[in-house]
């Protein structure tokens, strides 16, 4: 159609503008004008509608949620808006804004972050003082992994708006990720200060986490899931973090009880159904754990189940299905591994992630590959910094594992399978005393610990 405009009209515009009809064609002139005018404009409509990125509709267990009438419909309405003045940036943000929810719902972070980062640029491009489109694009950098990238944009909010809770949330998380815990600490501090809600509680949890206070960070975790609404998605995410420390406490039957209350508050939810396959895991109920795990992982397409079942599927003498589900992971990451920083919207960062997958596939070199390219990106995080130490001892490095599991210690940090490959590095490396020491806190830490880990450290698990 646009070759056709594009010929058909050439012709007699030529014809219009000839000298000898110039002066007695003025309005044939005026016609061709306005009649190019108006295919221009009717052409590049079209494309800008072309352009509008759209939502998936849901499928299974998530089609049927209530929520998703009320989602879908504003999400239409925002559309329709949108379509009806495309200078509509009010819409565009509040779409970008569903997106982000969207992704976090569903799990498909791949269509719906670069959809919101498609609306939010728009916004900033016309409106470059719009601190909450300048949030919004922060949040899904960080949910991209592009963490550097979420900093800068996050510093340029604050230097619009200092009184915005938000806005250091966004730069608390940046710093974490960036390993810059003593700037995130500021951040968290600042936040909590002027709101303290469900968001900045979370943040503050997790800090004291990193810096090995697991009963202060239960403590505000509490907190956290009290100031959230129950069943909403954020509430029941943050239920999800409270029970992740009460399992790395050894606390088994509080981490089962909040997995159970996620349930009844929000039906089906993907995450708590895999709580509950780890609890069973933990205490040796492979198939019970396997149809949890298979359950979320029919829900929602996330990585991290189907890592799970790798492990299960062999624990419950599955071979075949252990292989093919170590494949599918590395297939599921592989797109988001070693993207090229320099092109415009690159997708996700998932090098990390791919590493430990290459591990339980026995793909060693391709794990070091990734485990340095997440490292160059932020050498400081004490998870990337454990990350190079296990794959480095995975490949009898030694001497390397140890250098960097010096710097995943460097926050005090009491994760129990962090203390356990501590002490296994340490040992390798010549300094069997304190391995042995690291490996005891991580059992008094977590009696439960990953049963191939425990296996690994049995040798040196001598009662103190």
């Amino acid at each position: 159609m646009e070759g056709r405009f594009c010929y058909a009209g050439l012709p007699f515009f030529t014809f219009a503008l000839s000298k000898n009809n110039m002066r007695k064609n003025r309005y044939p002139i005026l016609i061709a004008f306005t009649g190019i005018l108006f295919m221009l404009i009717v052409l590049f409509s079209k494309k800008s509608e072309a352009k509008l990125p759209t939502y998936k509709e849901r499928t299974g267990v998530l089609a049927q949620s209530p929520e998703w009438i009320s989602t879908r419909q504003q999400m239409q309405s925002l559309i329709a808006a949108i379509e009806t003045n495309p200078k509509d940036f009010k819409s565009k943000l509040q779409l970008a804004l569903a997106y982000i929810e969207e992704s976090r719902i569903t799990g498909d972070h791949a269509h719906y972050d670069q959809a919101a980062l498609t609306l939010l640029d728009d916004v900033i491009a016309n409106e470059p003082t719009n601190v909450d489109a300048i949030c919004g694009k922060a949040t899904v950098l960080l949910s991209q992994h592009h963490f550097s990238d979420a900093l800068v944009v996050a510093k340029k909010a604050q230097e619009l708006v200092n009184t915005k809770a938000s806005v250091y949330g966004l730069l608390c998380d940046a710093h974490v990720e960036l390993g810059n815990y003593e700037e995130a600490v500021v951040m968290a501090d600042k936040m909590v200060s002027l709101r303290p809600d469900i968001r900045s509680y979370s943040r503050v949890s997790y800090l004291r986490e990193i810096y090995g206070d697991y009963p202060g960070a239960i403590q505000v975790m509490k907190l956290a899931v009290a100031s959230g609404y129950p069943g909403m998605e954020q509430t029941e995410w943050a239920r999800m973090i409270l029970a992740h420390l009460y399992e790395s406490t050894g606390q088994l039957d509080s981490a089962q009880l909040q997995y159970g209350i996620a349930l009844a508050e929000r039906a089906s939810y993907p995450y708590a159904l895999a709580g509950l396959g780890k609890i069973e895991k933990a205490k040796g109920n492979y198939t019970e754990a396997i149809k949890y795990y298979e359950q979320a992982g029919s829900i929602m397409a996330e990585f991290s189940f189907q890592d799970e079942l790798t492990d299960l599927y062999r624990l419950a003498k599955q071979g075949e299905k252990s292989k093919s589900s170590a494949q599918k992971v590395v297939l599921m990451l592989s797109p988001m591994g070693s993207v090229d920083e320099e092109v415009e919207g690159h997708g996700h960062y998932a090098d990390k992630e791919l590493a430990y997958a290459f591990i339980k596939t026995a793909q060693y070199d391709s794990a070091l590959a990734h485990a340095k390219i997440e490292f160059e990106r932020r050498p400081k995080n004490i998870d990337v910094c454990e990350t190079m130490a296990w794959v480095n001892y995975k490949k009898g490095n030694y001497a390397e594992a140890a250098k960097h599991i010096d710097q995943a210690l460097r926050t005090n940090c009491a994760n129990p399978i962090l203390l356990a490959r501590a002490g296994l590095i340490k040992i390798k490396s010549g300094q069997k005393d304190a391995g042995v020491l690291l490996i005891q806190r991580a059992l008094k830490q977590n009696p439960f610990l990953d049963v191939d880990l425990k296996t690994e450290i049995a040798p040196y698990a001598i009662a103190s």
